[in-house]
C-alpha cells in the first residue's frame, strides 16, 4: 500500500529536523498508518530511546503484560542526527518491553522491565532516508511475514520461504530476493524464531540489537525481517550552522589521527588486553579478572592472523569493524570478529585461547541470533555448576563442559540455538538455571534483575560498574554509566543516534546540543540536554516501578562480595556489601529518587514534566 502524505504537517516538522511521523504497523490487523508524532513529545524526549519509552508508557497502559504479548510494541527508533552526514552518528535504538527481567516481588507473574538495545550499520539512516523517524510494530502475523518499506510504499509480505535461515544465509538471500542492494534490512535468526529469550535482531550482517530479548520478540510477532529504502533526506533547520559545526567536526576527526586509527587498528578489541591487564575482565565466570593467555586473541594476534579489512557504519571514520578469514580446523570468513564483548564472554570467560575457535563461536552464535554476552556467560555459569557437581551429565544432555572445552562449547551453543533439550532451559537465562539448580547457585549466577552481565568485572571498579550494572533500567548494563550524569548522557546518546566511540570529539563549540540546536531550531545548552536525558531515566524507573522493581533488585551478585580473584591486579580485592549500599544511599540522593523503593516520587516526576505518568 501507499501511505497518504501529510503534506503540512511533515513540512512544518522537516523544518524542524523530524519528520513527526512514524510508521506504525499492526501485523494482526495488517493496518499500516502513520503516528503523527506530538511536538512536545519531540521536545521532552527528543527521538530514539527517548521517544521510545515515550510510547512504550502510552501503549502499555496497564501493568503484568507478557512481553510476548502481541500488544507489546517493538520500536526501531533513529535518533534526529541519524541520516544526516554526522560522524559516528548513524546508531539506532530498538524498544520493547523485556521477556528477559523479572523483580523479585511483584503481584504479577508476567511483571519485567523495559528493554533497549542500540545498533550502529545503515538501517537507521535508511528509515529516516524513507521519510520516517521511526517504527512502531505491534500484533503478531498468522504466519511468517517481512517488512517492505519503500519510501511511501509500505506493505506485509510473505516469508514462509526464508523462515528457519540462519542470519548469515539470510542476508545473502534477502538482498537477491528483493532485487536491489540498496535496501537496509535488519532480521532475526532461528533463535528469535523459536522464542528464544536470549535472541537479538541483526543488521548488515555484523551489526546487533544484541540485548535484552529483542529477537525474541519480534519472533513473536512471527516477523522475520525489515526491509528499508528511501530516496529523501532529512532537513535541518539552521542549514548555515549545521555546516559549520560539521566542517569543524570532520576536521576534528581528521587531525586527531592517533585516537581515530586506533580504533580503525584494533576497535574494540583493543580493550581485550588492556581490560586484562587491569584486572577487570570476566573471566571464569567472573571469579578473576585478569586472563594469563590473553594475547593470543587480542587485537594484536586477530590483526596479524585474521583481520583483512576494516569496515564502518554510516558516515563513520572510526571503522571499529573487522572482517577477515580464520585459518586450520575452525577456519572461514570473520566477519566481526572478537570484539572486546565477544571476544571475552566467549574466549576468557570460557578459558577458550584458540582465535580462529573464538571466531568460530562468534559466528554461530550470530547466526542462529543470539545475544553472545549472555551466552557466553550463561555457558560460564554451567561450567562452573558442573565443576561443583551440583549438576551432572544428564542434566547437561551429556555434553561435558569444561574450562576451554571448544567442542564442548560449540555444542551447547547449538543446543541453544536450536532450543533443544537443555539448551531450551539455558536459554531463559542464569537465573533461571540458578533456580532449578538450587544448593546455593544464585551466588555465582551472575545476572542483575534476569539480566546477565557484560563483559566487565565488578571486584577492582564497584564505583563504576556495580552501579552501572545494579541501577541500569533494562538489568545489567556496562553502557548504563556509573553515576547519574553519565547515565544522563548516556540516555540522551541513544535518543538522538550518537555513538559513544565517538564522544570525545563532541565537545565546545562542537557539542550535541549544539548540533540539536542546528537541527532542529530549538536552543539546547548542556543543562537542557542533561535535564531531557534525566527524564528519560526517570521514566524508564517509573514504569519498571510499576511492574514491581524495587531497590531489592538494584543489587549485584553475592560473587562479588564474597569471592577474591586469587591473581592479577585485582587479586584479593571484594566489594563490601555496607560500603555497596551506601554507594547506592548516595546515587539515589543525587537522583532525587525514594531510598526505600529507588523511584521517583511525584516532587521529581513533576520537575521533569513527567505528571501525566502518576495519573495511571
Amino acid at each position: 500500500m501507499h501511505l497518504p502524505i501529510i503534506k503540512h504537517i511533515n513540512e512544518l516538522m522537516r523544518t524542524q529536523g523530524y519528520y513527526g511521523i512514524l510508521l506504525d504497523v499492526n501485523l494482526s490487523t495488517r493496518e499500516i498508518s502513520r503516528f503523527q508524532v506530538p511536538e512536545e513529545d519531540l521536545r521532552l524526549f527528543v527521538g530514539g530511546r527517548g521517544l521510545g519509552m515515550k510510547i512504550l508508557w502510552d501503549r502499555l497502559r496497564e501493568p503484568g503484560i507478557d512481553a510476548l504479548d502481541p500488544s507489546n510494541p517493538l520500536m526501531i527508533m533513529p535518533g534526529p542526527f541519524s541520516g544526516l552526514p554526522i560522524p559516528s552518528s548513524s546508531r539506532t535504538t530498538v524498544i520493547c518491553k523485556s521477556p528477559r527481567t523479572s523483580p523479585l516481588d511483584s503481584p504479577y507473574p508476567n511483571a519485567s522491565s523495559i528493554s533497549y538495545s542500540s545498533m550502529g550499520g545503515f538501517i537507521g539512516p535508511e528509515i529516516r532516508f524513507a521519510g520516517y523517524d521511526g517504527i512502531i510494530i505491534q500484533g503478531k502475523a498468522d504466519a511468517p511475514v517481512y517488512l517492505y518499506i519503500n519510501n511511501d510504499r509500505v506493505e506485509i509480505r510473505d516469508a514462509s520461504p526464508f523462515w528457519g535461515m540462519g542470519t548469515d544465509e539470510f542476508d545473502k538471500r534477502f538482498i537477491e530476493h528483493l532485487g536491489d542492494r540498496r535496501f537496509r534490512t535488519c532480521y532475526i535468526g532461528p533463535a528469535g524464531e523459536q522464542l528464544n529469550p536470549m535472541a537479538c535482531i541483526i543488521n548488515t550482517a555484523a551489526r546487533a540489537a544484541g540485548r535484552g530479548g529483542t529477537g525474541c520478540v519480534m519472533g513473536s510477532k512471527n516477523l522475520k525481517a525489515i526491509a528499508v529504502r528511501g530516496t529523501g533526506m532529512p532537513n535541518v533547520a539552521d542549514h548555515k550552522r549545521f555546516t559549520e559545526l560539521l566542517s569543524k567536526t570532520r576536521k576534528a576527526f581528521a587531525e586527531q589521527t592517533q585516537r581515530r586509527d586506533s580504533w580503525r587498528d584494533e576497535g574494540t578489541a583493543g580493550a581485550l588486553t588492556s581490560s586484562s591487564n587491569n584486572g577487570t575482565q570476566a573471566v571464569k565466570n567472573y571469579q578473576e579478572g585478569s586472563f594469563e593467555h590473553i594475547h593470543k586473541i587480542g587485537a594484536k594476534a586477530a590483526r596479524e592472523q585474521v583481520w583483512k579489512r576494516n569496515f564502518a557504519c554510516y558516515c563513520c571514520p572510526l571503522a571499529c569493524k573487522k572482517s577477515g578469514n580464520a585459518k586450520g580446523a575452525y577456519g572461514g570468513l570473520v566477519h566481526d570478529g572478537p570484539e572486546y564483548e565477544t571476544g571475552t564472554m566467549l574466549g576468557a570467560n570460557l578459558l577458550i585461547d584458540d582465535l580462529n575457535a573464538l571466531n568460530h563461536a562468534i559466528f554461530i552464535t550470530d547466526d542462529y541470533g543470539m545475544d553472545i554476552i549472555s551466552v557466553g556467560n550463561a555457558i560460564g555459569f554451567l561450567i562452573e555448576a558442573y565443576e561443583k557437581k551440583l549438576i551432572d551429565l544428564d542434566f547437561l544432555d551429556g555434553i561435558e563442559l569444561g574450562w576451554g572445552n571448544v567442542e564442548a562449547t560449540l555444542r551447547m551453543i547449538h543446543r541453544m540455538g536450536k532450543m533443544e533439550g537443555i539448551g531450551k532451559e539455558v536459554s531463559k537465562g542464569v537465573k533461571h538455571l540458578a533456580g532449578l539448580i538450587g544448593n546455593d547457585a544464585h551466588k555465582f549466577a551472575i545476572h542483575v534483575k534476569g539480566h546477565e552481565l557484560a563483559a566487565w568485572n565488578v571486584h577492582k571498579n564497584p564505583g563504576r560498574y556495580g552501579i552501572s550494572y545494579a541501577t541500569s533500567n533494562r538489568g545489567a548494563c556496562h553502557m548504563h554509566g556509573g553515576n547519574p550524569s553519565a547515565q544522563n548522557r548516556m540516555a540522551l546518546q541513544d535518543s538522538i543516534g550518537a555513538c559513544s566511540f565517538a564522544s570525545s570529539w563532541y565537545r565546545d563549540e562542537q557539542s550535541y546540543p549544539n548540533f540539536m540546536a542546528a537541527i532542529t531550531g530549538l536552543e539546547w545548552t548542556e543543562e537542557s540536554f542533561e535535564k531531557a536525558g534525566e527524564r528519560i531515566i526517570n521514566i524508564e524507573r517509573h514504569f519498571n516501578h510499576r511492574e514491581g522493581f524495587s531497590r531489592r533488585d538494584d543489587w549485584i551478585p553475592d560473587r562479588f562480595f564474597e569471592d577474591a580473584p586469587t591473581s592479577g591486579p585485582s587479586e584479593g580485592m571484594l566489594v563490601g556489601r555496607e560500603a555497596f549500599n551506601k554507594m547506592l544511599d548516595e546515587y539515589y540522593a543525587q537522583r532525587g529518587w525514594d531510598p526505600q523503593t529507588a523511584a521517583p516520587g511525584k516532587e521529581k516526576l513533576d520537575e521533569l514534566e513527567l505528571g501525566f505518568t502518576q495519573a495511571e
